[in-house]
């Protein structure tokens, strides 16, 4: 049967996409404020127009079929343009009980939470967040259905239909426990020492340069700087050893505040852990590259009031920290280069 766009019903759009977004008939009308057999009677004349099921019922909810991701994203976009079109957006802060869900790892939740909550506790004390991890997630597709309203992380080349903005930028730098009295670390303290570093599964999903890619979005995996560290020690220096991957941040002090581990982290979660754990910063004997920390977001909320007020506190919790950019020269450690 031909379908035809001028006899469709918007609202049975409307349930797909809420079914979409709770994978619950239940949750669905709730949402709609529709009947459960409201909504399992548009469902079915959904899936007779179009002869597809849409969704399989599981024990785990309603899962969607293949035509019915293939079609999410456009009918969430285009219902998104016509609400757009009829409403006038409006957004008031500090009335506002809007939920927002942020994707990031737990560096940027440390180092950029607690000045974004300050922020949200003065100018927006009802507006709730949602952290989700960027690991182990489709980004790119939670991004297009509008399951996150946007991503920080290190992204290489997004897709065109996606929007960034600069928050920070860091290098890295060495910490080992306060008790292990080290001096300046040059190449022959750096090989004796055995390492721990942090990488989001890239060895396990293919990871190229230290990026994984999935739908055309690359994120960073690896959280040091391998080659300039592999660069720095040629055939005859031996590199230091890697004792120990993560999978996150978490347990690096513990693991290193009482032994002779070191680790590589970036320079402003080590001044975030130099506040509260027993720790020292050391400068590495080497360039790191100069890493971009950015904002991600679907380009349909360019224009939305919300989201432009969420990058710009986004923005504003960055510059609470101790400096914006977190670059130092290593041959004069000392001297920060101004923003």
């Amino acid at each position: 049967m031909a379908v035809s766009f001028n006899t469709m019903d918007l609202n049975l759009l409307k349930v797909f996409d809420a079914v979409m977004d709770e994978r619950s008939v239940l949750r669905a009308g709730q949402k709609l404020a529709l009947s459960q057999s409201a909504v399992s009677h548009s469902l079915a004349r959904l899936r007779e127009m179009l002869e597809d099921d849409l969704f399989v019922r599981t024990a785990t909810g309603m899962q969607p079929t293949s035509r019915a991701l293939a079609m999410a994203a456009q009918v969430r976009n285009a219902l998104g343009a016509l609400e757009a079109a009829i409403e006038l957006p409006t957004f008031t802060p500090a009335t506002s009980t809007k939920l927002f869900t942020l994707a990031a790892n737990d560096f940027v939740t440390l180092v950029l939470g607690p000045p974004l909550l300050k922020l949200l506790g003065h100018e927006a004390p009802s507006v709730d967040l949602v952290i989700k991890p960027v690991t182990r997630i489709d980004l790119a597709e939670q991004l297009d259905l509008g399951r996150i309203d946007v991503a920080i992380g290190v992204f290489s080349s997004p897709p065109s239909r996606f929007r960034t903005a600069l928050l920070f930028e860091y290098d890295d730098v060495l910490i080992v426990g306060a008790n292990n009295k080290l001096e300046r670390i040059d190449k022959a303290t750096l090989e004796q020492l055995s390492l721990v570093v942090v990488s989001f599964g890239g060895e396990q999903e293919g990871a190229v340069e230290g990026c994984i890619s999935e739908r055309g979005l690359a994120r960073r995996s690896e959280m040091y700087d391998r080659a300039a560290l592999e660069k720095a020690f040629d055939r005859s220096d031996p590199p230091p050893r890697m004792a120990i991957s993560l999978p996150h941040f978490l347990a690096l002090p513990a693991l290193i505040e009482e032994s002779g581990l070191a680790a590589i982290v970036p320079r402003p979660l080590a001044a975030a852990f130099e506040h509260t754990y027993a720790i020292a910063i050391h400068e590495l004997p080497y360039k790191t590259k100069s890493l971009e920390v950015r904002l991600l977001w679907h380009e349909r909320l360019d224009e939305d009031p919300s989201h432009k007020w969420l990058h710009s506190m986004l923005r504003r919790a960055t510059e609470c920290l101790p400096h914006r950019r977190f670059i130092f020269d290593n041959a004069d450690a000392d001297r920060e280069l101004s923003p």
